[in-house]
């Protein structure tokens, strides 16, 4: 069931009665004959707190199967009444209390609260938390909220062969693991991992460090590189943030079934464990695990040091980690492009978000936790990080530094808001930055930024204005952008390089750069260059022609993916048609240099041609002139190369021709594969999942292919393939699992929803509008937060670009008894539909 909604205003009058100093805390993950506990666990938490009223009343939380006992300044409380949605009433508190409480705890297989998952490999049983935003109290009970920390002792009784991690060192004695006292820290960031995993040490500058994943998976653990990148990262954090790694050891640890990329639990981080290459991948891959790695590193400071008082600043913790990490790829590890990256990437995700009717403030109000729950967002991570990158430009790098020391020091161990931190850098760099924090993080929405210019007949400026539109969705108003301008000409060899880069402020509708005048037009203009500021970028004529006729020879990474961003969104805004879109990437992928940004084109082509495109020249022309060029640029790729690796992982995602399936079907069986391309056991899968969804393959094939590869991965590429079979019987079985089945683990669900919607299959899938609208709220008020997004989001009839959509949208929307959370993810979806079809209409005119 869905779990227990705190509401701001509770927190905030909890938060005032009570100060929280410690948990000690008991757990018996046993069966009580030494093996692994099946459904329930025991938990037993002695929690010390002080309340400002005594006598006043409160509650702490708990969710499981049932509270046995509870007493309070020893006196035994009634907990026959006891309901999750009410927590545990604690009447008449005293000035200093204890309380004990002792529990069943009920093991999740949602990636919520206690998660345990059992390797099909070996029968190991694997348990780890994940507890954001507040399901801690799924552990023990807790006052589960961010701004009551306090220090956490834990003792944990498991099977004598596993490994227990906690956030803080044990000593271990048969089967017992005694943890020492951890630093002060929120409810959230609690972690408890278990079960046989494998593990590798090593340490640096004085911190223990540990990797850790199951023992099936250990021999496609890369650990060295990621030590190698762990230290890069602590390096570089202790010569910038001014507090050295506060937690002690630091242990990595790659789990199953996860749901987010990685969660910053003090000192036992936790990750996906698909970021454990079992196959081969591209470095764009590598890129972003290093990414995420050195995210929840940051959040080592900034969420866990110094954490927010609730949720409201979400924002910061994500959009500050992100930043932080992209900065700390760039300047010390090998992925030097990585801004171009976080343009492709982020700016993407941002754009994408910030232009939904959902669109929010950065600094967003969240008055209960399923309004946060949906707030892990492209405006909280991307949007966020992409303001601070401007911030920074604002008032400079140093500065900044020097304000984040000073904040870090000024709340170590407590709580903080966005005003806090505003007011170290204030103080750092001299700006009055009151303004600039109501201009970007109170309003919505993207101000559109282009040039206006008049040219001699020397081909010199006469004038140079940038024009600024006004934010939209949103109020329409203008804001105070520090952006580059950069004049790109071409070189001796026919490269497009920048000649000339002027930096200013941008503020109300119009800012003159006079320092242009008689400066060479050249043949790019770019009012964003080395993308500073968070905006819409649109080119001049001429600049549209540069892009349009010689995007591949822009010599540099990061003006070229600003050039590729901007046709992307013109074509989004249906400014630029889908099949012109769809000309501009077949004809340019193959000079595109930055693995990155080509599977990123490849993957936003494919979207331009199903959704954005006219159906008739989509399926009659789209399609078939998008296989083509990916098969041109397979063939002419190097072998084993990475471009070779993206596109066939491109094309086994695409509407395909009977010729390629053959191909396909030969390479499944190990005839005639390109050189230097390794078959191995992802690739068959997608090489599988393609034939199946155009009726190549079916149930005989799926069964030994998973055969072949009976591990948890292989049960759910065997899932995503059944619902790949394009069948109405097949498509009927899959919707049944996906929405009724509330056995299955969450990470199956998605493989399931992952096949549904295949491009070829659209035919197949048109009952299935009324039928997800008939049951969405009912999901959403039977399951927890996960599993219920897992389907509102992933089975919205997106492919279904028609009005009747729309229309169903509205009729459901017209209810006002929805949740609002439930309802803007809905109104999301409905907004790709208007898009959709909007775009299409532009590309037929």
């Amino acid at each position: 069931m869905a779990p227990p909604n705190l509401t701001q205003a509770d927190a905030e009058r909890r938060a005032a009665l009570l100060a929280v100093s410690s948990y000690v805390v008991d757990l018996d993950l046993t069966d009580g004959a030494g093996g692994p506990g099946e459904k329930t666990f025991a938990t037993t938490a002695t929690v010390r707190f002080t309340c400002a009223e005594p006598g006043a009343d409160s509650w702490i939380d708990f969710v499981g199967a049932g509270v046995e006992s509870a007493v309070l300044n020893g006196t035994a409380l009634d907990v026959s009444g006891y309901r999750e949605d009410d927590g545990l009433a604690l009447p008449d508190l005293r000035a200093e209390n204890e309380l004990t409480v002792v529990a069943t705890g009920t093991y999740m297989n949602t990636g919520e609260g206690l998660h345990r998952f059992v390797d099909p490999v070996d029968g190991g049983v694997y348990l780890y938390s994940q507890f954001e935003t507040a399901d801690c109290k799924r552990l023990f009970a807790c006052f589960d909220q961010p701004d009551l920390k306090a220090r956490y002792t834990l003792t944990v009784t498991a099977p004598s062969d596993w490994k227990v991690v906690s956030n803080a060192v044990a000593e271990v004695a048969d089967g017992v693991h005694r943890f020492a006292e951890t630093e002060i820290m929120s409810t959230y960031l609690v972690a408890l991992i278990a079960g046989p995993y494998a593990s590798w040490h090593d340490e640096h500058d004085g911190i223990p460090l540990g990797i850790f994943c199951r023992a099936s998976l250990a021999p496609h653990m890369d650990h060295e590189r990621i030590f190698t990148e762990t230290k890069q990262g602590f390096d570089f954090y202790h010569r910038n943030f001014g507090i050295r790694y506060p937690f002690g050891k630091y242990d990595q640890l790659f789990v199953p079934e996860f749901n987010a990329g990685a969660m910053e639990n003090a000192g036992a981080v936790t990750f996906l464990e698909d970021y454990v290459f079992r196959s081969r991948v591209t470095r764009f891959l590598y890129e972003r695990r290093a990414e995420t790695i050195l995210h929840e590193m940051a959040h080592m400071w900034f969420g866990d040091l110094v954490t927010m008082r609730w949720w409201d600043d979400l924002w910061l913790n994500e959009s500050f980690a992100t930043w932080a990490s992209v900065l700390c790829q760039a300047e010390a590890t090998e992925y030097t492009e990585a801004w171009t990256t976080f343009a492709n990437v982020e700016k993407s995700w941002a754009y994408r978000q910030d232009q939904l009717p959902s669109t929010h403030p950065i600094a967003a109000d969240i008055p209960d936790l399923q309004a946060v729950e949906v707030n892990f967002d492209g405006i909280t991570y991307a949007k966020g990080a992409s303001v601070l990158k401007q911030l920074v430009a604002y008032v400079g790098l140093e500065p900044f530094m020097a304000g984040l020391r000073a904040y870090f020091e000024a709340h170590k161990w407590g709580n903080a808001t966005f005003d806090d931190l505003l007011g170290a850098l204030e103080e750092s760099s001299g700006r009055d930055l009151s303004d600039w924090g109501a201009q970007w993080l109170r309003t919505t929405g993207l101000n559109l930024l282009r040039p206006q210019f008049e040219v001699s007949p020397e081909g010199t400026f006469t004038s140079f204005e940038i024009v600024q539109g006004g934010a939209r969705p949103g109020a329409g108003e203008t804001r105070t952008h520090r952006v580059a301008v950069g004049i790109y000409d071409e070189d001796s060899h026919g490269r497009i390089v920048r000649t000339e880069r002027i930096e200013v402020d941008v503020t109300g509708e119009r800012t003159r750069v006079d320092a242009l005048v008689g400066t060479p037009q050249g043949k790019l203009v770019l009012v964003n260059d080395d993308d500073l500021t968070y905006c819409a970028l649109r080119l001049d004529p001429a600049s549209l022609t540069t892009l349009i006729d010689r995007i591949g020879d822009i010599a540099e990474p990061l003006p070229r993916t600003l050039c590729w961003s901007a046709a992307w969104e013109m074509t989004r805004e249906a400014e630029l048609k889908a099949r012109d879109f769809a000309t501009l990437v077949s004809g340019g992928f193959a000079r595109e240099t930055e693995i990155g940004v080509l599977q990123r084109l490849l993957l936003q082509v494919q979207t331009a041609v199903a959704s954005y495109a006219d159906e008739s020249w989509a399926a009659e022309k789209g399609w078939p002139q998008l296989v083509e060029a990916m098969l041109a640029g397979l063939d002419g790729a190097e072998a084993g190369s990475d471009t070779q690796l993206a596109l066939v992982n491109s094309l086994s995602g695409s509407v395909l021709p009977a010729a390629v399936l053959d191909r396909f079907a030969a390479w499944l069986d190990g005839r005639d594969v390109p050189a230097g391309l390794t078959v191995d056991t992802d690739l068959r899968w997608r090489l599988l999942h393609a034939l199946v969804a155009h009726g190549r393959a079916g149930e005989p094939e799926i069964e030994a292919e998973h055969a072949r590869d009976a591990t948890a991965a292989g049960e759910r590429q065997a899932e995503r393939a059944r619902s790949l079979v394009p069948t109405a019987e097949a498509k009927a079985r899959a919707w049944q699992r996906a929405v009724y089945d509330d056995e299955i683990p969450n990470a199956v669900q998605e493989a399931i929803i992952g096949g549904f919607a295949h491009p070829a299959q659209r035919g197949l899938l048109g009952g299935y509008v009324e039928k997800y609208f008939d049951s969405v709220a009912e999901v959403w008020s039977r399951r927890t937060s996960e599993r219920a997004q897992s389907v509102v989001l992933g089975l919205f009839p997106s492919w279904a670009v028609e009005k009747g959509t729309v229309d169903a949208a509205d009729a459901w929307l017209a209810d006002d008894t929805h949740p609002p959370a439930l309802r803007r993810l809905v109104t999301e979806g409905r907004a790709g539909i208007v898009r959709a079809l909007a775009a299409r209409e532009f590309d037929r005119s």
